[in-house]
C-alpha cells in the first residue's frame, strides 16, 4: 500500500534519474557499469571471478559462477554457452510434462547463447562483494532473443514505446511474509506448522521491527549497496508481514531491481534464520500478497505523457470519457483502455501460478481486484488511477493491482505497456463506466466483466486462436505456445496433486 505525500516527489526524482542515465540497451545503466571492455577490465582488476545470472519463466534466477578470464571472453563476444534446459524444467526442476519451443529431447537441450548486460552491474555485498552481472539468451542460430527470455521480452515491448519516443517508467511493491524457519526446518515439518516471524496484525508498525531490527533494517540498508533502491519500506498487515516498494525507473531496470529484490530478501533471510515468502497467498484466512505495479510513459525531456496540460490541472480534460479520467491525458486513456482490453487474455503474465488465484477468487474482501475494473484513486479497481488533484501532474500513472507477489515481472510489465501501446495505437474506448459506479446488482447481470478465476481457466483463454496475446504487438503466437505450455503443465501437476483438504475432507466420510 503506497501512500500518497511524497510520492508525487520520489517519483519525480527517480523518473529524471532514469532518463539522465539510461544506456544504449534502454536500461538505466547502474552506477559505474563499464561502457566497454577496457573500462570492465580495469573494474575487475582485483577480481579473480564474476557472478552472472539470468532470469527463467517462472522469474528464478539460473546463475554460476565464471573466472574472470572466461567472462572477460565471454563479454568480448556474442557472450557464453548456457544449457537452454532451464526453459525445459519447473521451478523444481522437473521437466515439461511435453516437448516445447526452446528446449526440448529433439533438440537436445542444447546451448544457448547468455549475452551479458555490462549496464546491471553491481557487487554482492553479502557475498564478499563479488561483482555481479545479468545476462539475457539469444537463439544459438540468429543470435536474436529466444521467445521466451524475461529480459528480451520485456526490452521489445520498451523498444516499442521507443519508436515512439516514449520511454517505459514503473515501480514495484511486494507484500511478503517472513517465517522463523530455514529450508531445512521447513522440509523436515513438510511445511506444515510455519512460524511466522512475529504475530498479529500491525501494518505500518514502528514496534515490531524492533522485534527483528536487524533483518529488517538489513533489507533496506543491502539494497541500496546492491543498487536495488528502495522507496519504502515496513510492516503490513498480517503476521510477519512486510511491504517494500522499489524506487522507480524504466522499466527494464525496475523488473532487474524486483528480481534482485527477492534474491536479496532471500540472501538476508538465511543470514538471520528467515524465510521470507512472495507466495501470493499462504493463508486461506488472511490477506495475500500482492505485487502492485505502477506504469507510465514519459517522453525524451522527462514530461509524462499521462499528464494533462498545465492549463487543464485545475478543472481537468474536456473530452474525458468519465470524471474518473479527466485529470488522465487522452493517450494516457486510451492507455487505460488497451490494458483493460486485453487483461482477460494476458491474466497469466500477471498471474502465473495455482496460487495466485486464491488471492484473486473473493479478492474484495482483501483489496484483490478479480474483474476488469478502473477507478480514480480506487484501491477496490483491478486498476487505480492516480492523478492530479491527489498527486502533481508529472506524478500521474496507473496502479495495476492485479498481479500478486509470486509474479515475474519481466512478463507482467510487458502486458501491460504492450497493451496499454495497443490501446493508444487503437484509440481504445474506456469499456464501462469507473468501478465508483458500478454496483452488485450490475455484477449479477454480466456488466462487470469477470476474469479467470483459475490458472487453467486463464491459461486456456489465452491460448485461444484470438487472443489478444497471439498479436505480434503484444506477445505473439511463439511465446503463447512456449509460456502456454509451461502453465498447462503447473495446471496438470496441480490436477495430479490430493491436498490435505481433500483428505480431511472425504477420507472418513465419503
Amino acid at each position: 500500500m503506497r501512500l500518497q505525500g511524497a510520492v508525487g516527489r520520489e517519483y519525480s526524482q527517480a523518473t529524471k534519474r532514469a532518463m539522465s542515465t539510461s544506456s544504449s540497451y534502454g536500461i538505466t545503466a547502474t552506477e559505474n557499469a563499464p561502457g566497454n571492455i577496457s573500462d570492465l577490465e580495469k573494474l575487475l582488476t582485483n577480481d579473480v571471478k564474476v557472478k552472472v545470472a539470468g532470469i527463467d519463466v517462472d522469474g528464478v534466477l539460473r546463475g554460476k559462477y565464471m573466472s574472470k578470464e572466461k567472462f572477460l571472453s565471454a563479454a568480448s563476444s556474442d557472450g557464453f554457452n548456457f544449457c537452454s534446459v532451464i526453459f525445459g524444467w519447473d521451478m523444481h526442476d522437473t521437466v515439461y510434462s511435453k516437448e516445447l519451443l526452446i528446449s526440448n529431447r529433439a533438440n537436445g537441450y542444447r546451448d544457448l547463447i547468455a549475452s551479458i548486460d555490462l549496464a546491471t552491474y553491481r557487487r554482492i555485498p553479502w557475498d564478499n562483494n563479488v561483482p555481479f552481472f545479468l545476462v539475457s539468451f539469444l537463439d544459438p542460430d540468429t543470435k536474436e532473443p529466444i521467445c521466451a527470455d524475461p529480459r528480451g521480452v520485456l526490452r521489445r515491448a520498451t523498444k516499442t514505446a521507443e519508436s515512439k519516443g516514449w520511454r517505459c517508467i514503473a515501480g514495484c511493491e511486494y507484500e511478503y511474509f517472513q517465517f522463523k524457519e530455514t529450508p531445512e526446518t521447513l522440509a523436515q515439518k513438510n511445511f506444515k506448522d510455519i512460524q511466522h516471524l512475529t504475530p498479529g496484525m500491525h501494518g505500518y508498525s514502528l514496534l515490531r521491527t524492533q522485534l527483528n531490527n536487524d533483518y529488517f533494517n538489513g533489507l533496506f540498508d543491502e539494497s541500496l549497496k546492491f543498487q536495488v533502491h528502495l522507496e519504502g519500506h515496513h510492516t503490513e498487515t498480517g503476521p510477519g508481514v512486510f511491504e517494500t516498494a522499489l524506487a522507480y525507473t524504466d522499466a527494464l531496470r525496475m523488473a532487474d531491481n524486483a528480481i534482485l529484490f527477492k534474491f536479496l530478501a532471500k540472501s538476508m533471510g538465511m543470514k538471520y534464520g528467515v524465510v521470507p515468502s512472495f507466495m501470493a497467498k499462504p493463508w486461506g484466512n488472511l490477506p495475500g500478497c500482492s505485487g502492485h505495479i505502477h506504469v507510465s510513459l514519459r517522453d525524451a525531456n522527462g514530461k509524462s505523457i499521462f499528464a494533462v496540460n498545465d492549463d487543464q490541472v485545475k478543472s481537468g480534460r474536456t473530452g474525458a470519457q468519465y470524471d474518473d479520467t479527466k485529470f488522465l491525458s487522452q493517450e494516457g486513456e486510451w492507455f487505460l483502455a488497451g490494458v483493460l482490453a486485453g487483461l482477460p487474455d494476458v491474466l497469466p503474465m500477471l498471474v502465473p501460478t495455482i496460487n495466485g488465484y486464491k488471492r484473486l477468487v473473493g479478492g474484495e474482501a482483501f483489496w484483490a481486484p478479480n474483474a476488469v475494473t478502473y477507478g480514480y484513486d480506487s484501491r477496490a479497481a483491478s486498476v487505480r488511477i492516480i492523478s492530479p488533484p491527489s498527486v502533481p501532474a508529472l506524478a500521474t500513472r496507473l496502479e495495476i493491482r492485479v498481479p500478486g507477489a509470486d509474479m515475474n515481472p519481466y512478463f507482467a510489465m510487458s502486458a501491460i505497456f504492450s497493451l496499454g501501446l495497443r490501446g493508444i495505437e487503437k484509440k481504445l474506448p474506456l469499456p464501462g463506466p469507473p468501478v465508483s459506479q458500478l454496483t452488485q446488482d450490475d455484477k449479477k447481470a454480466g456488466k462487470v466483466k469477470m476474469l479467470p478465476q483459475s490458472l487453467e481457466a486463464a491459461t486456456e483463454r489465452m491460448m485461444r486462436a484470438d487472443s489478444i496475446a497471439r498479436e505480434d504487438s503484444v506477445f505473439g503466437n511463439d511465446f503463447v505456445e512456449h509460456f502456454g505450455g509451461t502453465r498447462q503443465h503447473e495446471v496438470r501437476l496441480w490436477n495430479e496433486a490430493v491436498t490435505n483438504w481433500e483428505v480431511e475432507r472425504y477420507l472418513e466420510l465419503a
